[in-house]
C-alpha cells in the first residue's frame, strides 16, 4: 500500500514569511514619493479605463431603465387618452343624434303651425321601397295610434302622399310621385284647377306632370300649386309645389307643363300625418 502524502508547513516557517512580508511593506512605504507616484500612476493606468468603462455601462443601463420607465408611462397615458377620445366621440355622436332629432321635432312643429286647422301627429319612417325615391314607405305609427287609411301626409312644408294601408303599429304611405297617382289641385291665388300626376322617370329630373289647365285660366310659371277643394282624397290648401314650363297643348284648349315639388323625395326621415279625414272633416281622436 502506498502512503498518502501530507503537505505540512511548520509554524516557524509561517512566522518567517510574515516577517518578510512586513519588511517589504515597510520598505515600500518608506521609498520616495516618486516611486509612490509611479506606482499610483501605474495602478491608475490599469484601473481608469476599467472605471470609465464601468461608468459608461452604468450610465447606459440607467438610461435604458429610465427610457423603459418613461415608455411605460407614455403607453399608460396613451391608453388613457384613447379612452377619453373614444368617450368624446361617443358623446359627440349622441349629441349630434339628439340635435338631429330636435331639429326634426322643430320641423314637424313648423309644419304643424302651417296647418293649424288640422289635427296632426308626427311619425318616423322605418322602411321604404327599394328604389332611389320614397315612392312608398312605412311609418312607426298605426291603428293603435289612431292612424287610418286616406289620412294625408306632409313633410318639408308640402304634400307627401296618403296613407294606403294600416297595421296595428305601422302604416304604409304612397307618395304623389308614384306612377299614375293623381292629385286634384289648383293655383293658390287664382284657384285655377289642374291635375298633378306622378311619374317616377320624370321625377329623376325633379319634376312631376301638371295637366288639364284651361288655356284662359290664370295659372303661370312659378305659381304655387295646392290641393283642390274638390279633391276626394286630399284636404284643401296643402302646398304641393310650383308650376313650371307651361305651354298651350295641341288642342288649343288646355295648357300643361311641370310641377316642381317642395318635398325632397330622396331624403325623408320624419313626416306629419294629418289625422283629419276629408270625408268627415273631423279630427280622429
Amino acid at each position: 500500500m502506498k502512503r498518502k502524502s501530507h503537505f505540512h508547513i511548520e509554524t516557524k516557517h509561517v512566522f518567517f514569511m510574515l516577517v518578510v512580508a512586513c519588511l517589504i511593506l515597510i520598505i515600500v512605504s518608506s521609498v520616495s514619493s516618486s516611486v509612490n507616484n509611479a506606482l499610483r500612476n501605474g495602478i491608475n493606468t490599469v484601473l481608469m479605463p476599467m472605471q470609465k468603462g464601468l461608468n459608461r455601462v452604468g450610465s447606459y443601463v440607467s438610461a435604458q431603465v429610465q427610457e423603459m420607465t418613461e415608455l411605460d408611462q407614455v403607453r399608460e397615458e396613451n391608453a388613457r387618452l384613447s379612452q377619453e377620445v373614444a368617450q368624446l366621440r361617443e358623446d359627440n355622436t349622441r349629441y349630434q343624434l339628439e340635435r338631429a332629432e330636435l331639429e326634426e321635432y322643430r320641423e314637424l312643429l313648423d309644419m304643424k303651425e302651417q296647418y293649424p286647422d288640422y289635427e296632426t301627429t308626427g311619425a318616423h319612417i322605418i322602411s321604404k321601397n327599394s328604389g332611389n325615391w320614397y315612392q312608398t314607405f312605412k311609418i312607426d305609427k298605426g291603428s293603435a295610434d289612431g292612424i287610418q287609411v286616406d289620412m294625408n301626409v306632409v313633410a318639408d312644408g308640402g304634400l307627401v302622399g296618403i296613407v294606403t294601408s294600416v297595421e296595428t303599429h305601422t302604416a304604409t304611405v304612397s307618395t304623389i310621385i308614384d306612377d299614375g297617382r293623381s292629385v286634384s289641385s289648383m293655383a293658390l291665388i287664382s284657384q285655377a284647377p289642374c291635375i298633378v300626376t306622378g311619374d317616377l322617370l320624370l321625377y329623376e329630373e325633379g319634376r312631376l306632370l301638371l295637366q288639364y289647365v284651361d288655356k284662359n285660366d290664370d295659372l303661370e310659371d312659378n305659381y304655387k300649386i295646392v290641393t283642390s277643394n274638390t279633391s276626394s282624397e286630399y284636404l284643401p290648401g296643402i302646398l304641393i309645389g310650383y308650376a313650371a314650363e307651361l305651354e298651350v297643348d295641341s288642342n288649343n284648349l288646355t295648357k300643361s307643363g311641370y310641377l316642381i315639388p317642395v318635398v325632397d323625395f330622396s331624403h325623408l326621415d320624419s313626416v306629419l300625418v294629418i289625422t283629419t279625414l276629408k270625408e268627415t272633416g273631423e279630427a280622429i281622436p
